[in-house]
């Protein structure tokens, strides 16, 4: 009786994560797709296939789903860490290495990204969200990469870690990621004077 009843709570909570993960995997999709501010939680249910009800008693406010999903993501697709980069003595490979896994990661949650930023501006819950995720690796960003920079290549170097520059670099101007990365390294060190 004991083993029945405790392959039955096995068997229940398991399907609880795999719910919460479905509606968490929805709203991860809608926030690629449609962006965060647009996305409501009807629309989430609807997409992971549960009832209004049935999202609330996994995540009861927008908060706690946001931070289920974004948690998610990063969990999936890492940012690049700038502590990788630090023991890399030559400025110009530091930088070079570091703008090129920056892109990459760009690159790859591109969609996700280009909402997130994009509603960030305009939706208070996704600027919180932004940041209390983007934010610590964007300031070791700077840290590290703009370590002996003068005032000039730090502000350039703002620029250059931008999602806005990556995507205007290599979707609008066409730039292959390693002509991108160089674009920028090269405006970096021109900052000099």
């Amino acid at each position: 009786m004991v083993s029945t009843r405790r392959y039955t709570l096995r068997k229940r909570a398991e399907q609880q994560a795999e719910t919460r993960r479905r509606i968490v995997e929805a709203a991860i999709e809608l926030h690629g797709t449609v962006g965060p501010a647009n996305t409501t939680l009807s629309m989430i249910a609807e997409r992971a296939g549960v009832q209004r009800h049935t999202l609330y008693a996994h995540f009861p406010d927008e908060r706690s789903l946001s931070l289920a999903c974004s948690g998610l993501h990063f969990e999936r697709q890492p940012m690049p860490a700038a502590a990788a980069w630090r023991d890399i003595r030559d400025q110009r490979e530091r930088l070079t290495t570091g703008l090129r896994a920056i892109y990459d990661w760009y690159e790859r949650n591109e969609a996700l990204v280009a909402c997130v930023v994009r509603d960030a501006e305009i939706h208070p819950l996704t600027r919180e969200i932004v940041e209390l995720r983007f934010a610590p690796f964007m300031i070791a960003w700077n840290e590290v990469l703009g370590a002996k920079l003068t005032a000039k290549q730090r502000a350039m170097l703002q620029l250059a870690l931008s999602f806005h520059t990556w995507r205007t670099l290599a979707r609008g101007a066409g730039l292959k990621q390693a002509a991108a990365v160089d674009a920028m390294v090269q405006a970096i060190d021109s900052a000099k004077a």
